[in-house]
């Protein structure tokens, strides 16, 4: 009785559950252009992660692997025959995410590995793979809905990601966490785990007995892979900013529902890769283009981060490409040599920026 009183008082005085929250980009999170000045590297059909052996790049597009050399000469290496939803290196081989419901080591030492289950139920949504020695660590978004419906389990408020050990000697595996907020990318810290938590719009340390501690919330967007930055600390990619637009609809349970039933995924009130691709996208408060241009502080309904970390997992600057940008829907970053490569899955790229250069305009 007492919830249901204060949740009305909170909805009739716009306080506590009832307030839009949508953080601004500020401090190393403040706006610039740098993304959007990244070298183009290649276009790809169906981009979704990048991985290194420390000497060359890979990536994953659709089912293949493909080797990028510096001077962007592509070479398949491998192709799996289905989509694949997440990479890493593995001791002379790759580990592959296979529609989100199987990974799978092919070649090196490893080779033949195959996981479908952990703990009794079965792969899901994984998207990330993270090699720890002869552990692959693999985050599994939700256990409710499939890779490809990542919008639909925003839609539905689910909180059923979680993040699982994979033994590569013995094939044995097991659960570290769960119950995360679509986990999405992860990465060895101080013993522990970082962990991407999408929908809760932070980042935790998952720690060996599955407790979760928030290293930093309130994250004005859906933070997504993590990857090893030189020197020490991390990159980590956003793939889509928060607008108070999208966080009033997370509000209204009958809305979100009609929606999901009536309406097509791309045109939803929701986080997305790409935009301004039909006219039937629904439009959002200042956003309107003006003599054909989107100005670049109007609300974004898609939109380009990287996020550099320090060794503590706090943000130190960032790499934007901002509403009237293309650069979009960044879901992952690798430094290789002098180089951060990321991938736009919005805009279907491969980019590049040298780290030096571009740090150099974003550090005092």
């Amino acid at each position: 009785m007492m919830k249901t009183l204060r949740r009305w008082q909170d909805r009739s005085f716009g306080r506590g559950s009832a307030v839009i929250p949508a953080p601004v980009f500020d401090g190393a999170l403040k706006p610039n252009q740098l993304l959007q000045e990244a070298e183009v590297c290649c276009s790809l059909e169906q981009p979704e992660d990048l991985a290194t052996d420390g000497r060359s790049l890979y990536l994953a597009d659709g089912s293949t692997v493909i080797r990028v050399s510096d001077d962007g000469v592509r070479e398949r290496v491998l192709d799996v025959g289905r989509p694949i939803t997440g990479l890493a290196c593995v001791q002379g081989g790759f580990a592959v995410a296979l529609e989100g419901s199987e990974v799978r080591v092919m070649g090196g030492h490893f080779d033949g590995r195959r996981f479908t289950e952990v703990n009794g139920r079965r792969l899901h949504a994984a998207n990330a793979l993270v090699t720890d020695g002869d552990r692959l660590i693999v985050t599994d978004g939700s256990a409710l809905r499939p890779y490809t419906q990542w919008r639909h389990d925003l839609m539905e408020s689910n909180r059923a990601g979680r993040v699982c050990a994979l033994d590569l000697s013995t094939g044995g595996s097991s659960q570290i966490a769960d119950g995360l907020g679509y986990a999405f990318g992860a990465a060895a810290f101080k013993g522990s785990l970082l962990v991407s938590e999408s929908w809760r719009h932070r980042l935790s340390v998952v720690l060996a007995s599955g407790e979760v501690q928030e290293v930093i919330g309130q994250l004005p967007g859906y933070p997504s892979r993590l990857t090893p930055a030189s020197g020490g600390g991390y990159w980590m990619t956003v793939f889509c900013c928060r607008t108070q637009l999208v966080e009033f609809v997370l509000r209204e349970p009958a809305y979100r529902q009609r929606m999901i039933d009536t309406v097509d995924p791309d045109l939803w009130i929701s986080p997305q890769l790409s935009t301004w691709r039909s006219f039937h996208e629904p439009l959002q408060y200042a956003g309107l283009k003006q003599v054909g241009v989107v100005k670049p502080w109007a609300p974004p309904r898609s939109y380009g981060l990287v996020v550099r970390l320090d060794a503590n997992g706090l943000p130190r600057y960032s790499f934007h490409s901002r509403a009237g940008g293309t650069f979009h829907g960044i879901v992952a970053a690798v430094e290789v040599g002098r180089y951060l490569y990321m991938l736009s899955k919005g805009a279907k790229l491969l980019l590049r920026l040298e780290v030096e250069k571009a740090e150099m305009k974003v550090t005092p």
